[in-house]
């Protein structure tokens, strides 16, 4: 819709990379919080929140650009211009993952609990990233007729101009406020520790693997067209989560 907030001289403000901070800021704010109402050393999980923060940026870039290499080979400098848009959820997640569980190891955090801590910011991180997307015309959906249907007209945009489009940023950035929601509901009750963490993996994958049905853009399509990438990545971490909160609950 309005992939550049303002221009002054050669400086651009871009409203994709202004949604994508406020989405940092939000997340690590909730995670502080939560880790003060459950006593955990908040300083060490704003750490933690700096490291997963480099390595979710770097990792759903790696992956973006894997998808799409044959529009980066052209143009290897496109592959830093992250303003423009193209970050996948599941490279920054793997990344984040990898990362977060080297850091926690060295400084001796619960590896359980503190997943816990982290998971709902990451949806609601997620919520408002999304609206980013929305503002850039990235992760744009397919032709739709439906009255709420969006047109992109601004030259700049990143989905095609003139063609009413599902609005499928807004459907995954609707979809992390409902996880946040839900997984807040949860931690009322929560039965066992990693429970929030490993429900957050599954709804994330099914309603991803969902959404992906009315994506219009180059996913990364395998097995003959049959699943994108995300909706193969999905299926796994969605079967992960399920033997992970079987196997924690038969612990508990």
């Amino acid at each position: 819709m309005y992939p550049v907030l303002f221009h002054v001289g050669p400086f651009t403000l871009h409203t994709y990379g202004i949604f994508i901070a406020m989405a940092f800021l939000s997340a690590i704010a909730l995670a502080l919080r939560e880790a003060r109402r459950v006593g955990e050393d908040a300083n060490k999980i704003l750490d933690l929140c700096f490291y997963v923060l480099i390595a979710a940026i770097v990792g759903s870039r790696i992956l973006y650009v894997l998808i799409n290499w044959s529009t980066f080979r052209h143009d290897p400098f496109e592959i830093v211009r992250i303003w423009h848009g193209g970050l996948v959820f599941y490279g920054g997640f793997i990344g984040a993952l990898i990362t977060a569980l080297w850091y926690i190891r060295r400084k001796g955090l619960p590896i359980l609990k503190t997943a816990d801590i982290m998971a709902p910011s990451i949806a609601f991180g997620q919520f408002v990233g999304r609206i980013g997307c929305f503002f850039a015309g990235c992760c744009y959906g397919r032709n739709c007729d439906l009255p709420w249907a969006v047109t992109f007209t601004h030259p700049e945009s990143l989905a095609p101009k003139g063609v009413p489009l599902h609005p499928t940023q807004l459907y995954s950035s609707l979809n992390g406020l409902l996880i946040f929601l839900v997984l807040k509901r949860l931690m009322r009750n929560k039965g066992f520790e990693g429970q929030i963490f490993w429900t957050y993996v599954f709804l994330y994958a099914v309603t991803r693997s969902i959404l992906e049905h009315f994506r219009g853009d180059d996913r990364g399509m395998l097995f003959g067209s049959m699943l994108s990438s995300s909706q193969f990545i999905g299926l796994i971490m969605a079967v992960i989560a399920i033997v992970m909160m079987i196997i924690l609950r038969r612990r508990t």
